[in-house]
Formats: C-alpha cells, structure tokens, sequence
C-alpha cells in the first residue's frame, strides 16, 4: 500500500468536497477545483476526513493510489491558500514590464515578447521578479514553464530567466592565448 495514499486529508473548514460518478469536486474560499477518479481507487468522505483506497491490489490500483490522493490534497490546499512560483529575470538589457493580465518583457531579442496568462491564473511583477500564482498547482507550474521558455539561463553568464532559488551551472568561457 502507497505511503503517501494511506493518509487521510483532514478537510478545512469553509471546504466542501463531493465525490460524484468519477469525479471530485472541491470548492473553498479562493475557488472550485474537479478532478477525474481513476476507476482504480475508491475515494470516500466522513467524519471531515477524506480517505482513498485501491479497489484492488493490481498494479494500477497500487500505482494511482498515492497519485489520486496528492491530487485532491492538492486541489484542497489550492482552494484554502493557493500555489505560487516565483521566476526571476536576470540580465543586461532585459525588462519586465505589468499589461494587466500579460506580461511585456524584452528579453535581448529584436522585438518586445508578449505573454497573455489565463484568466484563473494571477501574473504580478516586482522589478525583475515574476510572481505566478492560482489554485491549481499543475496550471501555475505550467505557466510558470511556458514564461521561463522563452529566455531559458545561458549557462555562461546566467542571462535569462530561471526560477527562483534555482541554480544554473556555469561554463567556464573561452581561455585567451
């Protein structure tokens, strides 16, 4: 049996979550979340607790019982206090610029490169800081992504934008003669 599936999640208060015909729905002060269940796992709420169990000991069953439970304590702690990544812009020249909810950035390149965000997901600029945040930990990781591919860090001088506390690796450059 998984470690990380046989937790119980303890449900917050001002949380609701039903469990309907292969779905999960957890709504909370910041928003409303849905999830699929996989037909592997039984997925039960009592007593202001929610527990998922394997229906069976098959290799599936096993497999997604830890990956349905992180996805529901997930939704649950999105809907309470909501995931954040913060990225950072580093080099000469580059700006990061606030256009509501996108972003304008010159990154080295021959024209501005603009990033219009979803609208469930909150874009904030602090200098040269980007801060994405929202309810849903898969959506803020992947915008997160998409902003830092567009000027992934050079290794040689650490030129572009990586998240924050990440460490990029350097190159050592040309030697002279």
């Amino acid at each position: 049996m998984s470690r990380i599936g046989k937790l119980p999640i303890e449900i917050p208060s001002g949380v609701t979550i039903t469990v309907d015909s292969g779905d999960v729905t957890v709504k909370g002060p910041k928003g409303e979340l849905k999830q699929f269940i996989t037909p592997a796992v039984d997925v039960k709420v009592e007593d202001g607790v929610l527990t998922v169990l394997p229906k069976d000991e098959s290799k599936i069953a096993r497999s997604q019982h830890g990956l349905m439970r992180s996805l529901i304590n997930n939704m649950v702690v999105g809907v309470t206090k909501g995931f954040e990544k913060k990225l950072e812009v580093n080099g000469v020249g580059f700006r990061v610029n606030d256009g509501g909810q996108g972003l304008e950035m010159s990154l080295g390149f021959s024209h501005p490169v603009k990033y219009q965000a979803p609208a469930d997901i909150n874009l904030t600029v602090n200098k040269m800081e980007i801060t994405v945040s929202g309810i849903d930990k898969q959506r803020v990781g992947q915008i997160a992504a998409e902003i830092r591919a567009l000027k992934k860090p050079e290794p040689y001088k650490g030129k572009g934008i990586k998240y924050a506390g990440e460490v990029i690796l350097r190159k050592a450059g040309k030697t002279g003669k």
